[in-house]
């Protein structure tokens, strides 16, 4: 378990936050995780608890996935964001790329790919 490392996931379906804790926790990849269910809470969480990596789910209420990614940015242009996306929609995931994402998972989780993804945005400053 990498201790002390904070990690928010953000989506407004419940279960997907279930899913990916569940991911994080078996991977060892996080000893906190926060959760927000838009992008506004996204960015308040953000503010908040500072933590060491996002995942962004790219379709929400209120706030996207795209808006939450440029407001995190704006707190911190090194922020890691990962990018989570139901279908490979590739123009949403070019834009949150040129944005400051890191990277993306696409659901359905491959559990491995997703443990591989996350390690590496952790490894990288």
């Amino acid at each position: 378990m990498s201790e002390g490392v904070k990690i928010l996931i953000v989506d407004d379906a419940s279960f997907m936050r279930t899913v990916l804790k569940d991911i994080l926790k078996s991977n060892g990849l996080c000893s906190d995780t926060i959760e927000a269910a838009d992008g506004v809470e996204a960015v308040r969480q953000y503010i908040q608890h500072k933590p060491d990596l996002v995942t962004m789910d790219v379709n929400m209420p209120n706030a996207d996935g795209l808006q939450a990614l440029k407001g995190i940015m704006k707190i911190n242009p090194h922020a890691r964001v990962i990018m989570v996306t139901s279908v490979e929609q590739k123009h949403i995931v070019q834009d949150a790329m040129k944005f400051g994402a890191r990277d993306y998972i696409i659901k359905p989780f491959d559990r491995s790919n997703v443990g591989l993804i996350l390690n590496k945005a952790l490894r990288t400053k």
